[in-house]
């Protein structure tokens, strides 16, 4: 049997790659590490990676392998899940991988200007009835900026059509420029290097959909700092899926 949650959030309080400023506490706990994240828990020069929504930090650890010269952080507001990744990192001795607890809305807390170079969204909830909190929205996106630097990165991973059509619509709404897009991720030819490289991380939800038959769907595009972004009026068909943990809670069939 697993380790219980109580025994999971006893770890995490002891960890020394865990940070915990959940939004109930962030107000009365400065976070002084803002700005500082490099020199005071990397110690290096190297770039940073965010990982919003990671769930249990599988993604955030292997990434963490891929790529030993770059730091990763993942943030996530549920504990118990970040205990799996944080546990594994700290078992691996991986010295680039941190893991932030807490609100993605509050993200820009707790980073400060030019200091992530790239953001990964995996498999976030397409929030088909809430278009500020899909975290690809212009309400998410303006907060990136706070923090990310000029023409920083943005990488989609996802099995929703809904969350990948909204954002292909917002990219192209607004101009942005998209480096790569495939709505078949695993039976794309002709891939780059770079990209074959995410097609060795699978995390256990995504092989379970892989196995239902869903598309697993992948965009990056740059995000610049200063130009003005809107949303976009387009209707989007909902999900006609339930996803793991994921009920599709509504009757509508598009989002108008």
């Amino acid at each position: 049997m697993g380790k219980g949650k109580l025994a999971k959030f006893a770890d995490m309080e002891r960890y020394e790659n865990v940070f915990q400023y959940p939004y109930s506490v962030v107000d009365n706990v400065p976070f002084e590490m803002k700005g500082h994240w490099r020199e005071q828990f990397f110690h290096n020069d190297n770039p940073i990676v965010l990982e919003l929504g990671c769930g249990k930090g599988e993604y955030t650890v292997e990434l963490a392998r891929l790529y030993p010269n770059v730091n990763f952080i993942g943030v996530d507001i549920k504990g118990a899940r970040m205990w799996t990744g944080a546990t594994q990192a700290l078992e691996a001795n991986l010295k680039n991988v941190a893991f932030l607890r807490t609100n993605i809305e509050i993200i820009d807390r707790f980073f400060a200007e030019d200091e992530v170079q790239e953001i990964w969204l995996t498999f976030s909830d397409p929030q088909m009835k809430n278009v500020h909190k899909r975290l690809t929205s212009t309400f998410f996106l303006e907060r990136y900026r706070h923090f990310l630097v000029d023409n920083g990165i943005i990488h989609l991973k996802t099995d929703s059509n809904f969350l990948f059509t909204y954002t292909t619509y917002m990219v192209e709404h607004n101009n942005l420029d998209v480096l790569f897009r495939t709505t078949d991720l695993y039976h794309t030819e002709g891939l780059d290097e770079e990209t074959k490289k995410i097609l060795s991380i699978q995390t256990y939800y995504e092989s379970m959909w892989i196995e239902r038959g869903l598309n697993i769907k992948y965009m990056k595009f740059l995000l610049p700092r200063t130009k003005t972004l809107t949303e976009s009026e387009k209707e989007i068909e909902l999900d006609d899926y339930r996803s793991y943990h994921r009920d599709k809670r509504s009757s509508l069939v598009t989002n108008k």
